[in-house]
């Protein structure tokens, strides 16, 4: 079945961030987004929908672990990078902008919320964090 081979980079990415930080830091609490890489039916996404905040786009990995400055840290993982060339404005599009402003909204209430689009990236973002604990 061809559905099933789908490549799945982000959730590789995801995997992979999953694995390190469970080795690395063993004590800390996390969720992963599952949602996101499923295929769901309708009877399945009507369900989901109903335990769901509406118009908020989970980002894909939680740490729930405060450090001097925050009270969380929150990743929205992606393969590429979700900006334009100059690295600042981000591309057109409603689902990166809606978590986008998830993120901004995360900060406002003092969590560390990014976009990370590399394995190097999330691990750097991620031991940063946790150094300032």
């Amino acid at each position: 079945n061809n559905q099933m081979q789908k490549k799945q980079p982000e959730f590789e990415l995801q995997k992979a961030v999953c694995r390190w930080l469970s080795f690395q830091f063993p004590k800390v609490l996390y969720l992963s987004d599952t949602v996101a890489s499923v295929k769901l039916t309708i009877p399945q996404q009507n369900r989901n929908k109903l335990v769901q905040k509406n118009e908020f786009s989970c980002p894909d990995l939680l740490i729930l672990e405060p450090n001097k400055d925050f009270k969380g840290l929150f990743i929205e993982l992606k393969v590429k990078s979700p900006f334009k060339k100059d690295g600042v404005t981000l591309l057109k599009s409603e689902h990166l902008e809606n978590q986008q402003k998830t993120i901004n909204e995360l900060k406002a209430k003092g969590y560390y919320a990014c976009f990370s689009w590399s394995l190097e990236m999330t691990l750097q973002i991620i031991s940063r964090y946790m150094a300032n604990r």
